[in-house]
């Protein structure tokens, strides 16, 4: 029994024990300057993201991509733990730790006491997030000020303490901070500041002293040069005193002291006849009305500085990026499917052989949803040979559709898109953080989409100046309206721009209407800002024209061109709002289908429209017309001359493509945001970026949930010409067009609004006034259910003296 008890003793384990590390000199070299160099790139990092932080968003998340590059110094690395540490850490003050780094290794390299790190380290994490908490009172200017982690800490204190609560917290941690760790006591500072009053007197005395000094060494050298010139008078007295006689009028003159400077004149002269002993006339004009206003709004700009059209809605804050959706968040870009890009190059270089058509070079350019292949074809090859086997090369790719493009302007080459089997989502998200929509240096920047080569496209509306887009049901019109406007949105205040938005369908545009008081604007007493009733379009335009026109009167009082250098005459104060001038932001009608409007209202909404679109652009107007049905009737050659700027989706037809871009293409677009654009030179093919109604709702909740201005822009007031009740007996209330009706319904001998419609292109509502106007005049009958109304008056003869009696 003993034996068994020593073996089982035998087979217990002994418990584990960590082994003990001993550090060496060597470990602390080592580890301190591995430290040394982290710190020192972590600051190299953190300062280029200050600089780099938009352009390398997009790049984030994507650090196993070999092929995507970065502008910071330190690549991928400094990006990814720059936009780790400051953008969602603890914002500028992350350089702390950056410094804490350094100084651990330095404490580990010259083998310093390390006792004393444990402080450092403590105190400089506070003193981290206290300023990261500070600045979170200003990280809706500055997104990197705070950080995620300050902004979020400052926004929950002040969710229980308020901004003065909060503000007297953070002092409360700083005076802690600088008695405790600073031992900076009230007697230390007051001892700073006091001064015997015999070291002020002393300080007094010697500036005094001084001061003597230098006014005795001025008097003595302007003593000097006042000798020295009576000397050179005395000798030229002599020479002087004949002519004193003869000039003697005239130097009494010149010796006058001269007078102080006037003002600015012109002079003209006007020149008499001698003859007849007129005499010449010098007329003066003085011009010190410009001066004076100049020096005034200097005075003004001094004192008050510039004018601020944002200062109502100063604490107002743009939609962040985390609004948007990243469709493509997981799929890191575009992908390359290598084995796709090699079948369709052998069968677009068999299919051409096929035709003896010899390819010297081909080159492929992947896209999100279409590829682009540039072949350069051999010397001798007519390029419409090739142009004409569009169909042929389609059969042999398998590919949905399409487009051949010979030549590609500006190249030697000759273009065939081809669409990809997997196409790539291009998210709105992706296009507003670019850093060329970030920097874009115009006045209404609006990200359409990615081009074939995956380059954000930018324009800017105020150039365009007007857009007109097109497209079959379904293929993206209200997605690509919604991408302009969340574009604004993303990069214009609520001064700034205004929009009017028209909408038939009912549904597309409802959305804004939580921005009202922000963004849009409406006629005085609408209830709704979106306009949804045609006769409130009609209405709504015609009051677009009276704003364009009272616009152009302040242009000219303001002798400017446009809109841009009236604002900034006026941000300067050289205007004076007392005389009407007022800062003017920039107002963008979108209307979301066009071809319903011309059916219903015809030529009241063509008119105004038209002539929105040719003078409009100077004063800041600005129009967006899409239609599902770009026909010659919709689409008029008055609207297109005025509409350079065009973008076409989708379409069923090589005619309708034509009406819209005069040119083919758009039949062989291959749809889902898939667009042609062009601006009145060649055209250039996009994917629209891709914004769904949920993510427009985000927005749209979070700039509404701000303070808003008390009402919607009002534009001015305007009164129908159909105003007035059916029986108006009154001559001056009659419509501008009676008497042409009545011309026209004595000719024909037939009373219906039909008629009126068809021959006048005016709306029902409008026409069927006509003729109540014209029944309560006693030129036609009463109404006789199916039938038309009798017409009273037999010809144009007894029309006209019957209207010449009234």
């Amino acid at each position: 029994m003993a034996k068994k008890k020593t073996k089982a003793k035998k087979n217990k384990k002994a418990p584990f024990k960590f082994p003990t590390v001993i550090i060496t000199r060597k470990h602390k070299v080592l580890l301190g300057s591995f430290l040394m160099l982290l710190g020192i790139a972590l600051t190299i990092a953190f300062i280029s993201f200050l600089f780099n932080w938009k352009y390398d968003q997009d790049t984030i998340g994507y650090f196993t991509d070999r092929n995507i590059e970065t502008k910071n110094w330190l690549s991928k690395f400094g990006a990814e733990i720059s936009h780790f540490f400051i953008y969602k850490g603890f914002g500028v003050a992350s350089f702390s730790l950056a410094i804490l780094t350094s100084l651990t290794g330095i404490y580990l390299f010259f083998n310093l006491n390390s006792k004393s790190l444990k402080n450092f380290w403590f105190w400089g994490i506070l003193v981290m997030i206290w300023f990261s908490t500070l600045f979170g009172f200003f990280a809706t200017k500055n997104a990197l000020l705070g950080g995620v982690i300050g902004y979020e800490t400052n926004d929950f204190l002040q969710d229980y303490l308020g901004f003065t609560g909060t503000l007297l917290v953070l002092i409360f941690v700083m005076i802690a901070y600088l008695v405790i760790r600073l031992n900076i006591t009230p007697e230390l500072v007051a001892s700073y500041f006091e001064r015997t009053k015999e070291e002020v007197s002393q300080d007094f005395e010697d500036s005094k002293a001084k001061e003597e000094e230098i006014l005795q060494d001025f008097l003595k050298k302007e003593q000097e040069e006042q000798t020295q010139q009576t000397h050179n008078v005395q000798d030229n007295a002599s020479a002087e005193a004949k002519d004193v006689k003869t000039e003697t009028q005239e130097t009494s003159q010149e010796s006058t002291p001269a007078p102080k400077p006037e003002p600015k004149s012109e002079k003209i002269v006007i020149e008499g006849n001698e003859e007849e002993g007129d005499v010449s006339m010098e007329v003066e004009t003085t011009v010190e009305e410009e001066e004076e206003v100049d020096t005034l709004s200097k005075k003004l700009v001094k004192d008050f500085g510039e004018f601020d059209p944002t200062l109502e809605l100063q604490n107002y804050r743009f939609p962040t990026i985390e609004l948007l959706k990243d469709y493509n968040a997981g799929g890191g870009g575009i992908t390359i499917n290598q084995e796709e890009l090699e079948e369709n190059k052998n069968n677009i270089v068999n299919t051409l052989k096929n035709y003896k058509i010899e390819i010297a070079q081909i080159k492929a350019t992947v896209g999100p949803t279409v590829t682009l292949y540039e072949i350069v074809p051999e010397a001798g090859v007519r390029i419409s040979k090739i142009k004409n086997l569009e169909d042929d090369i389609a059969l042999s790719l398998s590919a949905l559709g399409i487009r051949i493009i010979a030549p590609i302007p500006g190249k030697g080459t000759i273009g065939i898109e081809v669409p990809n089997k997997n196409s790539t989502i291009v998210s709105m998200r992706s296009v507003v953080a670019s850093a060329k929509f970030q920097n874009a240096e115009m006045q209404l920047p609006v990200a359409l989409g990615k081009t074939i080569s995956n380059e954000t496209y930018v324009v800017d509306l105020a150039k365009m100046p007007h857009l007109l887009m097109a497209g079959a049901t379904g293929q993206g019109k209200s997605v690509g309206l919604n991408a302009v406007l969340t574009s604004l949105l993303y990069q214009k205040h609520p001064a700034e721009v205004k929009f009017v938005l028209v909408d038939p369908k009912k549904v597309e545009l409802t959305l804004f209407n939580k921005i009202e008081r922000h963004y849009l604007a409406k006629l005085p007493n609408s209830e709704e800002a979106i306009i949804t009733d045609n006769t409130k379009v009609i209405n709504t335009l015609n009051s677009l024209c009276i704003e364009m026109d009272s616009r152009y009167d302040l242009l000219k009082d303001a002798m400017v061109r446009n809109i841009k250098e009236y604002n900034e005459k006026f941000k300067a104060r050289k205007l004076n709002p007392e005389n009407g001038h007022k800062y003017l932001p920039y107002i963008v009608l979108v209307v979301d289908e066009f071809a319903d409007l011309i059916m219903t209202a015809g030529k009241e909404v063509e008119t105004p429209i038209a002539r929105l679109a040719q003078l409009a652009r100077a004063i800041g107007i600005h129009l967006i017309i899409a239609t599902q049905r770009p026909s010659v009737n919709v689409i008029t050659g008055m609207i297109k001359a005025n509409f350079p700027a065009r973008i076409a989706f989708r379409v069923t037809s090589k005619i309708d493509s034509r009406t819209i871009l005069d040119t083919g293409g758009a039949d062989q677009l291959i749809g889902k945001g898939d667009m042609l654009y062009t601006q009145g030179n060649n055209l250039v093919r996009l994917q629209c970026a891709f914004v769904d109604t949920p993510e427009v709702e985000k927005i749209v909740d979070f700039i509404g949930a701000q303070k808003a201005y008390p009402d919607a822009h009002l534009l001015p007031e305007y009164e129908g010409e159909e105003s007035g009740t059916g029986l108006d007996i009154d001559v001056s209330e009659r419509d501008k067009l009676f008497r042409e009706a009545a011309e026209i319904l004595v000719t024909a001998q037939q009373g219906s609004a039909s008629l009126l419609q068809r021959k006048l292109k005016v709306g029902y509502n409008r026409a069927g006034r006509i003729i109540d106007q014209m029944e309560a005049a006693g030129i036609v009958g009463p109404f006789e259910g199916s039938k038309a109304r009798q017409v009273l008056i037999t010809d144009l003869v007894a029309l006209d003296e019957f209207l010449n009696n009234e």
